[in-house]
């Protein structure tokens, strides 16, 4: 909370301001009271129409005075909370950025998501309702006790035991609220890990018929949240009540208390109308601390999970070696695992040459992505040495790091094709079109309505998966990198487009390091290394000719796709 809380300290003035002018509004509520006191027991017994009517402009000016003091006063606050959740808001996404893959997975897209909207508007309210009723209540609640305290001291007590009583309450119920509000956001994170899940897989939903199933599942987490935000709810529900019936209970012994006072003649009947003036702001007062301390039950519980991502320590430090290799790229006993449990790859070694190619070949879940994820230092190696430009790559700055990649699937930007290939990095538009041509992608993306200033679709729905895979690789040949990795970058075309693309590779990008992942032999049959794996481990590794010779595995997948070779 503390960290979250440090982003009013910019605002320091003009949050002291806004304090200032809500002061001033209360002090000129707390008087109001105090002249219908006088109008009542002097002014009205003497007939006194003139002073009656001079106390009641002055009455009238305190009211508008204390009406601009508030407009005011909620002006500065909501400009103070805007702000402070604009910045937050941005650390928080650029924090995000900064994560690495492992704390990724580890807090999960969908929370990351929540954290970023849901948390972060919470907090916004938290500060907002604070600076607005958190300043204003208290005072109003300290002053009208003070003052009937000055009035009448035997009714003042009522007061304050009622008063004590409420904070009570309003204590006790947000104390008990704050963990169901926790529940309830990491519920509502499933809701919206959901709803993303969906949203990008409409197609295949639709296509399998799944449609009843999904539905189910979201009605379920949907019935999970609501669950949980019913419990919290039920649980701060209990606030208002009672403090109504709390001051409820008060005004009423207030009223007799005074009444009889009055009838025995120990205290004017102006009193009791001030009185129970005084009770009316302090009961107010009351609903709307009540109401402060729910928005900072949610804003708590918001704000937390909001500290760890801001707090969570950088990963992936660069460590200094002064180990060196030959090796443009390679690894040296290389062994990693997600969970920690099951080694994903196990003691890869492997080297390659600048301007080299490295085929990467096997079975569905034999560690292919997972061995370009520690080349990119997307992950760190469990064991080993990952080398980069003869380095260590834990020693290599991020900015060192000239990679250029193309997935499989990669999201485009609801942009102009311009923007979805220069990828926001102000790229001049003839590299632009050069890494179109040599993705081969130029004669559809001129083929365009616009060119490359014709606007995609959400994810390139208005694209087919072929024209999608050669914008990705025309979006990772434009940054001009040193290493390519190619992660089954041409699953989606056919054999003599995929052919072109090969070649183009290497007849523009003569200096390019190459890494090829991919199910056909025949994306792969001119690398200068070619590794095969099986569940993590490197069982084979050589040119296309010398597995044939001696693999077995890579020779059968290549008879399998012996028509492609010919």
């Amino acid at each position: 909370m503390g960290t979250v809380l440090g982003y009013l300290r910019p605002h320091g003035v003009r949050v002291a301001c806004g304090v200032t002018v809500k002061f001033t509004a209360a002090l000129l509520e707390l008087v109001l009271p105090l002249l219908l006191e006088h109008i009542v027991d002097v002014s009205v017994p003497a007939r006194d129409l003139t002073a009656i009517w001079f106390c009641g402009g002055i009455m009238a000016a305190l009211a508008f005075g204390a009406a601009f003091c508030n407009i005011t006063a909620n002006r500065m606050a909501a400009w103070v909370s805007m702000e402070v959740t604009r910045k937050l808001r941005g650390d928080l996404y650029n924090r995000t950025q900064r994560l690495s893959c492992t704390q990724m997975d580890r807090f999960s897209t969908s929370s990351l998501v929540s954290r970023l909207t849901n948390d972060t508007y919470n907090v916004h309210q938290m500060f907002d309702k604070v600076q607005r009723g958190g300043i204003r209540a208290p005072m109003l609640v300290l002053g009208g006790l003070v003052l009937t305290f000055l009035l009448e001291p035997a009714l003042a007590a009522v007061q304050l035991a009622v008063s004590l009583l409420t904070f009570l309450t309003i204590w006790q119920v947000t104390r008990r609220g704050i963990p169901h509000y926790a529940a309830a956001q990491e519920a509502g994170d499933t809701v919206v890990r959901i709803i993303r899940e969906n949203a990008s897989g409409v197609r295949v939903v639709k296509a399998l018929a799944c449609q009843g199933r999904e539905r189910q599942r979201f009605g379920e987490a949907s019935e999970a949240a609501r669950r949980a935000e019913e419990t919290a709810g039920c649980v701060m529900a209990a606030a208002n009540p009672l403090t109504d019936l709390l001051l409820n209970t008060g005004l009423v012994l207030v009223v007799l208390v005074g009444a009889l006072r009055v009838n025995a003649g120990q205290m004017p009947p102006g009193q009791i109308v001030a009185f129970l003036s005084y009770f009316t702001l302090i009961q107010t007062a009351t609903l709307g601390i009540a109401k402060v301390f729910i928005r900072i039950s949610k804003g708590a519980a918001s704000a937390r999970r909001i500290e760890e991502i801001l707090l969570e320590p950088a990963d992936q430090p660069l460590r200094p070696s002064e180990a060196a290799s030959e090796a443009e790229l390679g690894m040296d006993g290389v062994s990693f695992s997600y969970l920690g449990v099951e080694r994903d790859l196990a003691d890869v070694t492997f080297s390659l040459g600048r301007g080299e190619t490295l085929g990467v070949l096997g079975p569905t879940g034999s560690g292919k992505s997972t061995l370009a994820a520690l080349l990119m230092r997307l992950y760190d190696a469990g064991e080993g040495v990952v080398w980069l430009g003869g380095r260590d790559v834990n020693a290599v700055p991020r900015e060192e790091r000239r990679f250029g990649v193309v997935f499989q699937n990669e999201a485009l930007l609801n942009d102009s094709v311009y923007e979805n290939i220069s990828f926001l990095r102000n790229i001049p538009r003839e590299d632009v079109i050069a890494a179109a041509k040599t993705a081969q992608a130029w004669d559809f993306i001129q083929a365009l309505p616009e060119g490359l200033d014709s606007r995609l679709d959400i994810r390139g729905a208005n694209l087919s998966g072929g024209q999608r895979q050669r914008l990705l690789a025309a979006r990772a040949l434009a940054g001009r990198p040193a290493v390519l990795v190619m992660d089954n970058a041409d699953s989606a075309l056919d054999y003599a487009t995929a052919a072109a693309l090969r070649a183009a590779i290497r007849r523009d990008c003569p200096g390019v390091t190459l890494v090829v992942i991919s199910e056909r032999v025949a994306s792969l049959r001119r690398a200068d290394r070619i590794l095969v794996l099986e569940d993590g481990r490197v069982t084979a590794q050589g040119t296309h000719e010398e597995l044939l010779e001696h693999c077995a595995r890579y020779r059968h997948i290549a008879e399998l796709q012996r028509g492609v070779l010919l």
